[in-house]
């Protein structure tokens, strides 16, 4: 409470001690009271407070108040009561009250009782709300049948996307009949769009049945609707984000030309040339983002493009070491540059040992990789350190087999070093 509230509510108080308590004075009091309780989220005290303004004033507003927090402050025995009381005193708005009173029967688990009364809440109003109330009651009683017969009801009149959630979701997770919650939900999708709970719970299904095209389309249709929103430029940036993963694992050459024509991650659209093998692209890009950003670690990846493109290795060495030098210099931890870059000085001779030392370093990060296990025996045997060199291998072959070429050629070759040491 502010002090400027504190300051009133003392005047008030002190009011009330010192002058004749008239009804006016206490309705004031305790409407301060209830609104500060709000204010602090503080349900029980606002129960309270709202329960004695309309035990003082009878009017249906406070009442109204009462019942809400009586709900949220579970004082579920409260709400009935003070659900049945309104009905007799407010008869015109009988019908909300009715619905207040099975709430708090079902939040006492009272079903049996619910379901009677939601049987005459029916049968007085047959509207969707009521039919919804006793698919409720059915629901809690897990007589899912039942409970589906009523939402349906409801969802014909209302056509409302929240009954829709509740009726799919017992299509499909307790009466497994999957295609038809599919159906329903995609029936909505085609006439009402796609809004944010029916589009999530398509999201879901499709994920579960992995449906890759169910999951685009989806996806489509929120970016579509996100896009010209400002205030969800984030969001519109992870559905694209999704998109690209999702056609990466369908056909990569088709998230390239998304990334291409949509230009929201170069990184990611690098990392795709490359494994589609456009060496070729992956560097110009490569080369046009470093330009852009002058971000060193770029450089690492410009040596390894370079280096792959080029026919004649030897003659690209020079700037492929320069650019490596470059990269790993400006303080990045890159485990992946540290392998390649020391194999490198290891297979070509340059720098054994500080090949192998970048290998260590890689390895220090990611101890099991098989790959960088097998450049460190690489740089073991050029060496002559065979022992070394076959102990790591066997460590190699015994997860990889020998499918891979290069690591078959070098686990025959490192063991006829081994025979030769012999």
């Amino acid at each position: 409470m502010s002090s400027y509230s504190r300051i009133i509510l003392l005047s008030l108080v002190f009011s009330i001690s010192t002058l004749q308590a008239t009804p006016s004075y206490k309705e004031d009091l305790n409407i301060m009271l209830a609104l500060d309780s709000e204010k602090k989220k503080n349900s029980l005290d606002s129960f309270r407070y709202y329960s004695k303004l309309f035990k003082d004033t009878q009017n249906q507003a406070y009442l109204k108040k009462a019942i809400f927090y009586s709900y949220k402050a579970k004082k579920f025995e409260d709400m009935y009561d003070l659900s049945q009381k309104a009905i007799k005193i407010f008869p015109k708005y009988q019908e909300y009250y009715f619905q207040q009173k099975i709430i708090a029967l079902l939040s006492l688990a009272k079903t049996k009782q619910a379901l009677k009364e939601a049987k005459i809440l029916l049968k007085k109003y047959p509207n969707a709300t009521s039919y919804e109330i006793i698919a409720n009651v059915f629901y809690a009683k897990q007589d899912y049948k039942n409970s589906l017969k009523y939402y349906e009801s409801a969802y014909t009149i209302n056509q409302n996307e929240k009954t829709l959630i509740k009726l799919t979701t017992i299509l499909y997770t307790y009466l497994n009949q999957k295609d038809v919650a599919l159906a329903y939900l995609e029936t909505y999708l085609q006439t009402k769009g796609c809004s944010k709970i029916v589009c999530d719970k398509l999201m879901l299904i499709y994920q579960e049945q992995g449906n890759v095209d169910g999951m685009l389309s989806i996806l489509n249709r929120m970016y579509i609707k996100y896009k010209k929103d400002p205030n969800l430029a984030k969001t519109t940036l992870i559905i694209q984000n999704l998109i690209v993963t999702l056609l990466e694992t369908k056909d990569i050459k088709k998230a390239i030309k998304y990334l291409e024509e949509t230009k929201i991650d170069y990184a990611k659209l690098i990392n795709l040339y490359y494994q589609d093998g456009q060496l070729d692209k992956a560097l110009k890009m490569t080369r046009k983002l470093y330009r852009k950003t002058r971000n060193p670690e770029l450089l690492g990846k410009i040596a390894m493009y370079e280096f792959e493109l080029a026919k004649d290795k030897r003659k690209v060495m020079k700037h492929v070491i320069a650019n490596f030098e470059l990269a790993l210099s400006s303080g990045i931890n890159n485990a992946s540059y540290q392998n390649y870059y020391g194999y490198l000085l290891i297979d070509f001779n340059i720098n054994i040992n500080k090949g192998i030392k970048l290998i260590k370093s890689a390895l220090k990060t990611t101890p099991n990789n098989v790959a960088y296990l097998d450049s460190l025996a690489w740089g073991y045997y050029k060496l002559g350190k065979c022992d070394k060199a076959l102990d790591i291998m066997r460590k190699v072959i015994s997860v990889t087999g020998l499918k891979d070429a290069e690591i078959k050629f070098h686990w025959n070759t490192i063991k006829e070093c081994k025979k030769g040491t012999k």
